[in-house]
């Protein structure tokens, strides 16, 4: 049973606060990274699959995806977007740092960008690590 099924191809937007390892909180929380458990990555990667396939599916055309976690790790932030590029069509890259100089100028020194999104991180903004992207439905 899909219960949102209804709303399939017909949300203008869709946000992903992604199931993840949390590695962008250690700074704050180290004792975090030493309850992970053997396969805790390859877990989250297939419930990011998931979200992100099921958000595949409600967005409409022109619709867009915002993808987040709060992970350091390149396999759940770009990787995770490359793997759901592979297997869903019409899908494209909003380029983030087009979205942040309409948005938010002055924090484009302060992220990373990364080949998909970007990254903040403790060093940089001071604040725990996340990840931000947006794909746009095409077609």
């Amino acid at each position: 049973m899909r219960p949102l099924a209804d709303l399939d191809g017909t949300v203008d937007r869709v946000v992903v606060d992604a199931p993840c390892t949390g590695a962008g909180t250690w700074r704050r929380n180290p004792d975090a990274k030493w309850r992970l458990r053997p396969g805790s990555l390859s877990t989250r990667l297939a419930e990011q699959a998931a979200v992100l396939d099921r958000a595949g599916r409600l967005v409409r055309p022109g619709g867009r995806i915002s993808y987040i976690t709060c992970s350091l790790l390149p396999q759940e932030n770009d990787g995770a977007l490359d793997a759901f590029l592979g297997r869903a069509e019409g899908f494209a890259v909003v380029p983030a740092r087009d979205v942040v100089a309409r948005v938010l100028p002055a924090l484009a020194d302060a992220v990373r960008f990364t080949r998909h999104g970007l990254q903040m991180s403790p060093a940089r903004t001071g604040t725990d690590g996340f990840y931000v992207a947006s794909l746009e439905r095409r077609g």
